[in-house]
């Protein structure tokens, strides 16, 4: 089953289709769902995906980090 592409967002901005991918795996990871996390995380368009990562290391943070703390493996 194949999905349209999503419109990209403008450079700099997360799409709010994005945004929903997003929260959707994260809430997929956090019941352990790695098939599900792992089809959010890949339905962000690339647009949307660096602005993601921009907004993280502004914070300091990457993914993976965000992840280990939503499981409650942070240091």
């Amino acid at each position: 089953m194949t999905t349209p592409p999503r419109p990209a967002a403008p450079a700099g901005r997360i799409s709010l289709m994005a945004a929903g991918d997003l929260r959707a795996a994260l809430e997929a990871h956090h019941r352990g769902d790695t098939a599900a996390a792992l089809y959010g995380l890949m339905s962000i368009d690339p647009e949307s995906w660096q602005a993601i990562q921009a907004r993280l290391a502004a914070l300091g943070g990457t993914l993976a980090e965000l992840l280990d703390t939503q499981n409650g493996d942070a240091p």
